[in-house]
């Protein structure tokens, strides 16, 4: 799924929101998350899972055309652990809306 499919999935389920609408909210949430993510706040999405940044330490690697060592300084990277009910709707291969019961 991409960005647009998310924008005309949001746009088709709320009717009254206009596929400009929903382009807009769909940015305003991303960003929102980016800038989060930025400050190395955690975001929990309950029955979703949650987003948070880890720290990879420093550490020797190799390049595969010559072989030789080269050392890969440490980094932030963006880390998503799902929750528990996500988990259990992959597994059972059933799509649900969050938030609603079958």
């Amino acid at each position: 799924m991409t960005r647009s499919d998310l924008v005309e999935a949001l746009a088709s389920q709320f009717s009254q929101l206009g596929q400009r609408d929903a382009e807009l909210a769909v940015k305003a949430i991303l960003e929102a998350m980016s800038d989060a993510l930025v400050q190395g706040q955690r975001i929990e999405i309950r029955g979703f899972g949650s987003f948070s940044v880890n720290q990879r330490p420093a550490r020797m690697g190799r390049n595969p055309r010559s072989g030789e060592s080269v050392a890969i300084p440490e980094k932030r990277v963006p880390h998503f652990k799902p929750g528990k009910a996500l988990r259990e709707q992959v597994d059972a291969g059933t799509p649900k809306a969050l938030g609603r019961t079958a």
